[in-house]
Order: C-alpha cells, then structure tokens, then sequence
C-alpha cells in the first residue's frame, strides 16, 4: 500500500493493523489480519467497507466492544474507515440502520454492483490494489450522493470538541430533539452516546501516546481519573490497563 505504517491502530486494534490517509476527507484506509487472543475492536463513531474472505460487509458504528471471537488467526481484513457521519452516504442507509452490525453489502446495493465490485476487488491481487478498489468505489457513491448537511460535520466536531449538547443544538440552530434525530441518522446514536464516543477515542490515543491516566482524564475532559476509569469500563468491557496491552 505504499505509505503503510505499523501502528497500534485505532483504539482496541491489535497490533499489526497497518493504515494510511485516504484521499476521501476524513477517511482511512486499512488492513489487519487477525491473530490469537487480539482485543477486541471497540466503539469510534465510524462506519467500515470491508473486504474479507473474498466478501464485502459494511461494519456498522458501534456502542460496544466487538470481540473477534469466531474470526480464525490469520484472517485479512482490508478495508476503508468514514468519519462520524459519513456512512449513510456511502452505503444509503441511515446510520442507526447499522448500529453494532457487521452486514453484507449485498444487503443494501443492488446486486449488480455489489458483484462488479466484488470481482474487482478479487482480481486486484494485493491489499493495496484492494483498498484502491474500495477507495475509488466510496469516491464514487459521495460523488453521486446528496449534497452533505453541513451541520453535520460541525456537530461531530463540536461533540468531539467537548461541547455540551445543548449548546451544540443552538450552534447549529436545531432543537435537542430535533439534533438527536439529525444524530441517530447520521451517526447511528444520539449526540449524547456520539460525545462519549468520541471522548474514549481521545481518552484512548492520549493513553497510548504514553499520557498517565490522571492527566488523560484532563485533557479528554472527564471529571476526573474514576470517571474515566467508569466510562472506559462502560463502553469497552475492560479497563484500560487491558485496553492498552491487548492484542
């Protein structure tokens, strides 16, 4: 894949995860074969094209942990990783549609195109050329997509940022009600679940970066270190002294 690097991964990613920037706003491109007793993949608020097996899935965002239990060691996944929000473009399906579900794409595209790409994709030969084949299909579907709402990115980075829903509601001139609906389809949960989310993804990279917890619970913006340890715990099933030695 050219710019591949080894890193940890996203948050609850075994080791050997390797990605690189896509050229899709927002997007990364990625590979992982699975290996014995790896950690389970846990919540960012993103959806997945995923090629595996010789199959296309959408993984859906997530509320939990997915444990890779069932997957044999060994298993290549190659796949493209949306920002918050950009999922029901791609796949034309509102996000909660998805929520903690991994489904074939042949489930929500017509079947022709499902198998046009699928052959491309197995023809391709090499993870690189596979991943270029899932690019280049997502460019086309945002392409002939609906124009984005605007409010949508900017409510995904205002929740990351930290900010209360409600203020979030009246930056973009929505009702909470109304902003919770926006959420649910463009995210797959509401704004409250989403800013959670996004706080453990942050919570998670500073943990990595080597950032003592006391500090990590600062700079994340929880009350303080037991919060963080309580909502580690709640959204992933695991401290994060396992969170960060898994895999």
């Amino acid at each position: 894949m050219g710019e591949e690097r080894e890193t940890g991964g996203p948050p609850g990613v075994a080791a050997g995860y390797q990605e690189r920037p896509s050229r899709l706003a927002g997007a990364v491109l990625w590979t992982n074969t699975t290996r014995p007793l790896a950690g389970p993949v846990l919540p960012d608020g993103c959806t997945d094209l995923i090629w595996s097996e010789g199959r296309l899935l959408v993984a859906g965002p997530d509320t939990g942990p997915q444990d890779l239990h069932g997957v044999p060691p060994g298993t290549r996944f190659t796949g493209v990783r949306f920002p918050p929000g950009v999922g029901p473009a791609v796949f034309g399906v509102p996000a909660g549609e998805l929520r903690d579900r991994r489904v074939p794409l042949a489930d929500l595209w017509p079947a022709g195109r499902v198998r046009e790409v699928t052959e491309r994709a197995a023809a391709a030969g090499t993870p690189g050329g596979v991943v270029r084949v899932l690019e280049r299909t997502a460019e086309v579907r945002l392409r002939r997509a609906a124009p984005p709402d605007g409010r949508t990115a900017e409510v995904a980075a205002a929740l990351a940022a930290g900010r209360p829903v409600a203020e979030v509601a009246r930056t973009v001139g929505l009702g909470e009600r109304q902003l919770h609906r926006l959420s649910l389809d463009a995210f797959g949960y509401g704004p409250k679940t989403l800013a959670r989310v996004l706080r453990l993804v942050r919570a998670l990279g500073l943990a990595r970066a080597g950032v003592g917890y006391a500090e990590v619970a600062v700079r994340a913006g929880y009350a303080d270190q037991a919060h963080l340890a309580r909502e580690v715990k709640a959204l992933t099933g695991a401290p994060m002294s396992r969170l960060l030695t898994s895999g």
